[in-house]
């Protein structure tokens, strides 16, 4: 994707003093005159910023304005390792609640709505982000915050919320007790923002089905402002990034050249406006593949599909790199088998053993026809061959977040 002239424009200036305003880019570029940088093919020389970088940096070693300037922190939600802090000021929680509100309006989600942000507050920035957008587009907030299951379908029932917020594990575990209370008839839902992990489409059908809401993909992470940065729209053939707000490339995660438009690689991110703690050519290890052309629905701003996985998601078992996309791939072509699964890798008597738990709502007597279908499809798509076993709706464990899926045991 070539840079537009606004894009170039902001990065080529905001290199040409990244050095003085940051301590943190004045080390990493320390051997390139980033100043003397002018086209798009000098840009993608730069060396990308990662993770690890970020991590090298705590607490605050990103702050690239003084610090009476910084107004808020937010977090990775990340459980090990060094935390990565992010520091915003009030220009970039105002330019981040700009772009959120922009998704609820691509959305169709209007000030008369009343949304319930289930996602978690504090350091990350999923309940926050919500909220402030929401509050900018003037809709009533019911800021639930994740859990007590009980209470959110008391509130979306009396407040009768509209709009649900929500990871796609926890929206499908809101789905399936209002089937089980048979209370369908008291939700007001018409609309689910759902975003934070990777979801197959059977497990869209069944919270799209249950719940009786048009579905919308958001995208963010905490690195890059947050969720808001992109969402879907009604036609949900990709997601459409603010790029007046960040540049993105798609690299070859091997070689890390640019891949051509159209080709699937990972998604790089440059921040054009942000303050606290800008970015350049950040590797987000999400995996994806910017769409060409223009959409059905009118938008200018261009798309990338809708993440399949994350590079570091990757496991290799029996000489076979896989990626969890795979698994929600073979599920989605059984007709028995559901959106839930588990996947056990285990090592026993010097060999690899792959044990794939998938729920089904069929008989018994139909469950081993559908595990050789699960086996055969799996076989013909990824190659290994699999345990697959079957289990009943609602047997593997569910969450209030996102749900871990792939357990190796070989470690």
């Amino acid at each position: 994707m070539r840079m537009t002239d606004y894009q170039a424009e902001v990065i080529f200036r905001e290199l040409s003093d990244i050095k003085e305003r940051s301590a943190f880019y004045r080390e990493k570029f320390k051997d390139i005159d980033v100043a003397s940088i002018s086209t798009q093919e000098e840009f993608e020389q730069l060396p990308f910023t990662d993770k690890g970088d970020l991590r090298s940096a705590y607490p605050l070693g990103l702050m690239a304005v003084p610090e009476k300037d910084i107004v808020r922190i937010h977090s990775s939600s990340g459980t090990t390792g060094t935390p990565v802090i992010i520091p915003y000021t009030k220009k970039d929680v105002d330019d981040w609640s700009i772009m959120f509100e922009r998704c609820y309006k691509m959305a169709g989600v209007t000030a008369s709505d009343r949304i319930q942000i289930t996602p978690g507050y504090g350091l990350w920035t999923a309940g926050i982000g919500f909220q402030n957008g929401a509050e900018r587009l003037g809709a009533m907030v019911i800021p639930m915050g994740p859990g007590n299951t009980e209470k959110q379908l008391r509130m979306m029932q009396d407040l009768e919320s509209t709009v649900l917020c929500a990871t796609s594990s926890y929206a499908l575990l809101l789905a399936e007790n209002i089937s089980a209370k048979g209370i369908k008839e008291n939700i007001h839902l018409r609309k689910g923002i759902i975003g934070s992990e990777r979801w197959g489409p059977k497990m869209r059908e069944r919270i799209a089905n249950e719940l009786g809401v048009k579905l919308y993909d958001i995208y963010g992470l905490t690195e890059i402002y947050g969720p808001g940065i992109g969402i879907s729209c009604d036609y949900s053939n990709g997601i459409h990034l603010w790029d007046d707000y960040i540049y993105f490339e798609v690299i070859d995660p091997v070689t890390l050249k640019p891949l051509p438009d159209g080709t699937v690689g990972e998604l790089v991110i440059t921040t054009l406006c942000k303050e606290g703690a800008p970015l350049i050519r950040y590797r987000t290890h999400d995996l994806t593949r910017i769409i060409t052309g223009p959409c059905p629905c009118g938008s200018r701003f261009p798309r990338i599909d809708i993440i399949t996985g994350r590079t570091d998601d990757m496991i290799k078992v029996k000489g076979v790199n896989m990626f969890p996309a795979q698994f929600d791939e073979v599920l989605s072509k059984v007709s028995g088998a559901s959106s839930e699964y588990q996947v056990m890798i285990d090592h026993l008597e010097g060999k690899d053993m792959i044990t794939l738990f998938f729920e089904t709502g069929a008989p018994r007597e139909q469950w081993q026809s559908i595990e050789n279908e699960v086996l055969e499809t799996f076989r013909s798509i990824v190659g290994p061959t699999i345990i697959p076993k079957a289990v009943p709706i609602g047997d593997l464990p569910r969450s209030e977040k996102k749900t871990n899926r792939i357990f190796d045991n070989r470690y």
